[in-house]
């Protein structure tokens, strides 16, 4: 039994730790929502995770943070998706997402590889920037076993990525679509990386566009599932191919966690099912302040001596992908809403 309570101890400890530093966060976010929380989270995480809270009593609690938080915060999301939304968009709305994260995937990973990167860290960052950020980025790290360190890093990249973003693409679609709403909806529904940008970059725009954006996003996050199933049949590892399938664990890995069956099945269940709508309203309350607290315990894991060998690679590596998604998407865009 004590060593129950002393387990328990451990994650309160650091739970604790990491509700403060989100609690922080969504403070200073609302003093500055266009950068938002989840940034804030991030950062105070790590100043603090390398500072004041560097101990080790403080790490069985972080790691429960920034993992099973982030997992039922995944799952929760479900609850507020409805599949019937897509339609609002069209069928070209649907294949310029398809296309758009095709893209994003393949040149993210290719330009991790030629900065230099590793196989997992190319392929955090191609799920990251191509669904849903740091979701996108706990869903497929324990299917390609990628590492902690990798982890923080590339969800510290797309989110530092995504707030650029949040902010120029408001003054990038006047220049390109006059505001003009699917043009203008699809570009920043098809690259901000998680649903508060998304929503936060419309708004700056007017109402309609954060609908319409949102919905975009909306189908982003719904492939989740098929971009989780894709990866888990790759060879993530950095010998052989990446398509290479052979091998008694690489049968391990085609299991879809938990929290992606239960995300695609509560999806499901709101668009069949009439629920009261304050189900759907707690689901997103909740799920986002799991997201905030599991992202400050990602923080308190990130070190300085990481950041300093990867970081201002991966800031431009970050760059990088940013750029080819805007570009691409200008082009589908042009090819598919634009018509």
């Amino acid at each position: 039994m004590s060593t129950v309570i002393r387990k328990l101890k451990g994650i309160g400890l650091g739970f604790m730790a990491c509700l403060a530093i989100g609690i922080v966060s969504q403070v200073i976010g609302n003093f500055l929502p266009k950068v938002g929380a989840s940034l804030f989270a991030i950062l105070l995480g790590i100043v603090l995770g390398n500072t004041v809270l560097n101990k080790e009593n403080l790490a069985l609690g972080v790691k429960f943070s920034e993992s099973r938080l982030l997992e039922y915060s995944i799952a929760l999301t479900g609850l507020t998706l409805n599949l019937t939304d897509v339609a609002s968009v069209g069928m070209n709305g649907v294949l310029f997402i398809v296309c758009q994260m095709l893209f994003t995937i393949v040149l993210a990973y290719q330009f991790g590889k030629w900065f230099g990167f590793n196989r997992r860290f190319s392929l955090l960052m191609s799920a990251g920037n191509a669904v849903c950020g740091s979701s996108a980025i706990g869903t497929v790290s324990p299917i390609i076993d990628a590492d902690e360190k990798d982890k923080g890093i590339s969800i510290t990249i797309v989110n530092l990525t995504g707030t650029i973003l949040m902010v120029a693409l408001p003054f990038l679609t006047n220049i390109l679509y006059h505001h003009e709403v699917m043009p203008t909806s699809a570009m920043i529904g098809g690259t901000l990386q998680s649903v508060g940008q998304v929503i936060a970059s419309g708004k700056m725009v007017g109402e309609e566009v954060t609908q319409y954006g949102t919905i975009f996003k909306i189908i982003r996050i719904i492939l989740i599932v098929v971009v989780a199933i894709s990866f888990s049949r790759l060879n993530s590892s950095d010998q052989g191919s990446l398509f290479q399938t052979s091998g008694a664990k690489k049968q391990s890995k085609i299991s879809i966690p938990w929290f992606i069956t239960a995300f695609f099945g509560l999806c499901l269940v709101v668009t069949f099912v009439n629920l009261p709508t304050v189900i759907s309203t707690t689901a997103k309350t909740v799920s986002g302040q799991f997201e905030i607290i599991a992202l400050a315990g990602i923080g308190m894991r990130v070190k300085f001596a990481d950041l300093i060998k990867e970081g201002p690679k991966a800031m431009a590596l970050g760059g990088v992908i940013g750029l080819s998604q805007l570009i691409v998407a200008v082009v589908l865009i042009a090819l598919l809403i634009n018509r």
